[in-house]
């Protein structure tokens, strides 16, 4: 496990000063693209209920997040902020947002269902916002969202319950399939149960 940045007052500092000074600009910051040096962990975790915490300390300051959220990219060993001179990697318990807000509209394969992240990202189910649904321990649904590249928001506990209430049965490569449809995409939940 890599050491913590020492001294990680300046580190937080300077990366807030290198995401501000990127903020100006118009649109997301293109951290895809972005290849600076490894600089190592910094003490900034990301929560389950989708807190941001740095040093042990809740972040409350939502434009502080949500800046921090722009520069969030997910590597094939670890969750990073990165800036064009940096990269730092950071604790995610879970994914690195929720889902908190859903609207639908139509039904069936004209549905669209569009949802609203704890850090307002706004993010239309589709293609390339696609839903998976993983099992909770105790054999319930948690239904996901990717909001871009391979970062992913928890859709909440209430809106998933509304989420489901939308589920139809299908018959997908001759098994019947639960799941729901919308931008013309069904997506699978589960194998549908017989009841007998």
């Amino acid at each position: 496990m890599t050491e913590p940045v020492s001294t990680p007052d300046s580190a937080l500092s300077r990366l807030a000063a290198s995401l501000e000074a990127n903020d100006k600009r118009k649109g997301p910051p293109p951290v895809e693209r972005w290849n600076p040096a490894y600089c190592g962990e910094i003490d900034m975790r990301i929560a389950i209920d989708g807190s941001w915490h740095y040093m042990g300390t809740p972040i409350n300051r939502p434009a502080l997040v949500r800046l921090f959220s722009t520069v969030l990219r997910k590597d094939p060993e670890r969750y990073v902020l990165v800036t064009p001179v940096e990269r730092v990697g950071i604790i995610v318990e879970d994914v690195p947002f929720l889902a908190v807000e859903m609207v639908v509209e139509g039904k069936g394969e004209a549905r669209q269902i569009a949802f609203r992240t704890n850090v307002d990202d706004l993010v239309q189910v589709g293609k390339d916002h696609p839903l998976r649904f993983e099992q909770d321990r105790s054999g319930g649904v948690k239904p996901y969202l990717r909001v871009r590249g391979d970062l992913w928001a928890r859709v909440t506990r209430t809106l998933a319950l509304d989420l489901v209430a939308l589920g139809e049965e299908r018959a997908i490569d001759g098994e019947l399939q639960f799941g729901i449809a919308a931008d013309g995409i069904f997506f699978p939940i589960a194998p549908a149960v017989e009841v007998k």
